[in-house]
């Protein structure tokens, strides 16, 4: 659930902690401690769970809009919604480690390289997602709780297990998993769910195509050899690129749809980051039809600064809490 993976897409290069291990390499206790240590920390994916910071926050300065900001409950929520990535991240190496050691991107991952038992993984994996659940019902409310652990399965049974090696489709329905913090964050805030949590959840959900079929056109043929059938692997570019413009201007409209719950700031921010991330799109599909040499990954990277900047004006507007623009037709 991150900036810079969603399901289908593990991140462009190694995690953090996986580099930082392989620096550990002298003798003696401490490098082997170190070593160990960092190798679990790999297993949550660290970069992944940035997306858990962009989307938890605004979504609940947006659910408090114009009170006094609760840190308390924000920290909570945080940390009991990086347990439960954490979890999911973890468990989904443990199932995807027969394709980690084929693809090369993702060889060095601690798995894929047995640098730590398939069955400590596993137990890591199933006690974090315990102690997320523990930890937002009694910091927040149980359906906090309940939303964390039905992400978790739905990620590791629904796409892990079920979609991400059966159809090309995977990343559109298991991206689902990665829209889940802006309902925990709502649902800690507020103990329900509003609509303007639903479209946080649908902004990201429609996000998540384009900027995940936008690494894989990069590393297609590393999804081929692991018999991952991604769209890029099984469809020409040609129409990878149209259904990722359709995806952002989906992503777009989504973004405009929270217009009336928010101010005048959001809106700004919204339409000139949607008009520039859909530019970068059309530019993909254009080059893709002129038959010339594409850079797919920059639109991977890209899109994790449109959704940043997105939520970021989301937050800093929610915090100003000025009159929504719906307050005036309404």
């Amino acid at each position: 659930m991150r900036i810079g993976q969603q399901p289908g897409g593990d991140g462009a290069h190694g995690s953090s902690a996986t580099v930082l291990a392989d620096r550990f390499t002298g003798p003696g206790l401490p490098s082997r401690l170190m070593r160990r240590v960092l190798a679990y920390i790999a297993l949550t994916k660290p970069r992944v769970i940035e997306l858990l910071l962009v989307a938890t926050i605004p979504t609940m300065l947006l659910a408090d809009r114009g009170s006094d900001v609760n840190m308390p409950l924000i920290l909570a929520t945080l940390f009991g919604g990086w347990m439960g990535a954490a979890s999911a991240n973890t468990l989904n190496c443990v199932a995807d480690a027969d394709i980690d050691k084929v693809m090369k991107r993702t060889a060095k991952r601690p798995l894929a390289r047995e640098a730590v038992p398939t069955r400590n993984a596993f137990v890591f994996g199933v006690a974090l997602g315990i102690g997320s659940f523990a930890w937002l019902w009694w910091q927040a409310n149980l359906l906090s709780g309940v939303l964390v652990v039905a992400t978790i399965l739905f990620y590791v049974f629904v796409y892990t297990l079920g979609l991400k090696r059966r159809t090309s489709q995977n990343v559109v329905w298991g991206g689902a998993a990665g829209c889940m913090p802006a309902l925990v964050g709502w649902s800690a805030v507020t103990g329900g769910i509003g609509w303007p949590a639903i479209a946080l959840f649908g902004v990201i959900f429609f996000w998540t195509p384009p900027h995940t079929w936008a690494l894989a056109m990069r590393y297609k043929e590393d999804y081929r050899a692991a018999g991952v059938p991604m769209l890029p692997v099984v469809a020409t570019e040609r129409t990878v690129t149209k259904q990722i413009v359709v995806y952002t201007w989906l992503t777009v409209l989504t973004t405009l749809a929270l217009v009336p719950a928010t101010g005048v700031l959001y809106a700004a921010v919204a339409l000139v980051a949607g008009a520039w991330f859909l530019l970068m799109a059309h530019q993909l599909y254009a080059g893709v039809r002129r038959g010339e040499s594409v850079k797919p990954l920059r639109l991977f990277l890209q899109s994790n600064n449109y959704l940043a900047v997105v939520f970021c004006g989301l937050a800093v507007d929610s915090v100003l809490g000025w009159d929504t623009i719906g307050s005036f037709f309404g």
